[in-house]
């Protein structure tokens, strides 16, 4: 659990406190689509952490900055390119792998730049979506997927043994793997990839690179 350097105030998206717990304090972190700040600001509260942050959306990075976060704006799909190997202890994508373009080359580059790599991500494998689709014949809308397929920004929707399937073709080793469902709990699960894939509404990797 989470050791605060300072209380945690106000309520935070459960991803982003699983995140935390795996980031060691005083770590330099890289949140990539950083949305509000609000990852980099709980790091920065509960683990000293030195984040920089970026974000596509010129309003949110005034927002970050206004905050007195360290954030520019940036693209995923083509920035991550322009940064040094291991230039952070962890570089992270919360939320937002499947609205890349190109989500093998940004997983690439996470890999390469931080010396480990935290992704989070919604599971199509969970088991209301194999129902809604196998039921209806349709493209699900659930609490966690909401939009219809036609406005959707998640172009490359993917199941957690599909993530884990891309972590191996990238030669990089899975530390942690930790499935959650909607309210932030976690699954009384060990060892099952297959369960996790089932019953897991959302999921966090931690990743590093194989030497």
């Amino acid at each position: 659990m989470l050791k605060p350097n300072t209380p945690v105030s106000g309520p935070h998206r459960a991803d982003h406190l699983l995140i935390a717990e795996m980031v060691e304090p005083g770590s330099r972190v890289l949140d990539v689509g950083c949305g509000d700040g609000a990852l980099l600001q709980l790091l920065a509260d509960t683990k000293n952490a030195d984040g920089r942050g970026v974000e596509l959306s010129r309003e949110r990075v005034n927002a970050c900055v206004m905050r007195g976060l360290s954030v520019i704006q940036g693209d995923a799909d083509r920035d991550l390119a322009d940064y040094p190997d291991r230039a952070f202890d962890y570089a992270i994508l919360s939320l937002t792998i499947q609205a890349t373009r190109h989500p093998k080359t940004v997983l690439e580059n996470l890999l390469r730049i931080g010396r480990r790599a935290i992704v989070s991500f919604p599971n199509f494998g969970h088991w209301r979506i194999r129902a809604d689709l196998l039921f209806t014949g349709r493209m699900p809308q659930t609490a966690n997927l909401p939009d219809t397929w036609y406005a959707s920004p998640n172009g490359h929707l993917c199941t957690i043994k599909d993530f884990d399937d891309l972590a191996a073709l990238l030669n990089a080793d899975v530390e942690e793997a930790v499935a959650f469902n909607s309210s932030g709990k976690r699954l009384p699960i060990r060892h099952s990839l297959s369960l996790q894939n089932l019953l897991g509404e959302k999921a966090v990797f931690l990743l590093r690179q194989r030497t």
